[in-house]
């Protein structure tokens, strides 16, 4: 079985007799921006798209929702997330109970899922999970043959700290040997940062152009960006970085492009 991954969401392939066709797998490849309130896989949507815990509201609803003209049967896996060298690292969990752990959805219908936190927050760190839900293929109807698809999607689940720092962002900027610009955070704050676009604009205020992505950067952890829409002319020596972030718009500062990875500048 062939599996790729996609924005948090994890698509399974198989040479094997089939019940969804191709153009619902292709649906879970949706982008999720940070702003929207639903999360859809195939055939089911999810609300909300992300969850946070505390200790004063340990316990959570989500409501799964299938969109299709055929029942849904899902599983739920909860796993820690954590992030190593700029990749996501995930281990599973008991602390955090998903409840049921396996459902089945008419077509047209709802259910509720709900997550509970079974241990104290941390009282320096914020605690990170993700909730997978999964579907479950029926089985093949008679004489069917074709591509199997198992549509899998992770809703993050945040349990901030008991007392929430300031963010404390480190950014750094460098032109790779493959002349693009690479944009670098580090996250020295205690809880997480998601972020959805950059711009940059030169010295002089001309605009160099923008960069859609899509992406956390947990705690203590760091990640790069190549920017492969924006030219990174060789006369560039300083930009000055505009971020779009989950909690607003972030003035990077003017920054010094650098030929290599540097240490990021804190703003």
């Amino acid at each position: 079985m062939n599996t790729t991954q996609f924005n948090g969401h994890t698509l399974r392939l198989a040479l094997a007799p089939v019940t969804r066709i191709l153009s619902q797998a292709v649906c879970a490849l949706a982008f999720l921006f940070f702003g929207a309130g639903t999360a859809s896989a195939g055939s089911f949507q999810v609300i909300p798209v992300r969850v946070t815990l505390s200790s004063g509201k340990p316990i959570a609803a989500m409501t799964v929702r299938n969109t299709g003209s055929e029942p849904a049967v899902l599983q739920l896996e909860v796993m820690s997330w954590s992030q190593e060298q700029g990749k996501d690292a995930y281990t599973l969990t008991k602390e955090i109970l998903a409840t049921p752990p396996i459902f089945t959805v008419p077509a047209g219908g709802s259910q509720i899922v709900r997550v509970g936190l079974r241990r104290p927050p941390d009282a320096q760190r914020e605690l990170t999970y993700r909730l997978y839900l999964e579907e479950v293929p029926p089985p093949p109807k008679p004489g069917f043959q074709g591509l199997q698809m198992a549509l899998r999607m992770g809703v993050p689940i945040f349990v901030p700290p008991a007392t929430v720092q300031p963010p404390v962002l480190a950014w750094r900027i460098f032109r790779t040997r493959e002349g693009q610009f690479e944009v670098g955070l580090t996250n020295n704050g205690n809880t997480h940062v998601q972020v959805a676009n950059f711009r940059l604009v030169s010295a002089d205020g001309g605009e160099l152009g923008t960069q859609q992505i899509a992406g956390y950067v947990l705690p203590g952890q760091s990640h790069n960006w190549p920017l492969k829409d924006i030219p990174a002319s060789p006369s560039v020596a300083s930009v000055h970085l505009f971020v779009q972030t989950e909690a607003g718009d972030v003035d990077g500062g003017v920054i010094n492009v650098e030929q290599n990875s540097l240490p990021c500048r804190e703003q």
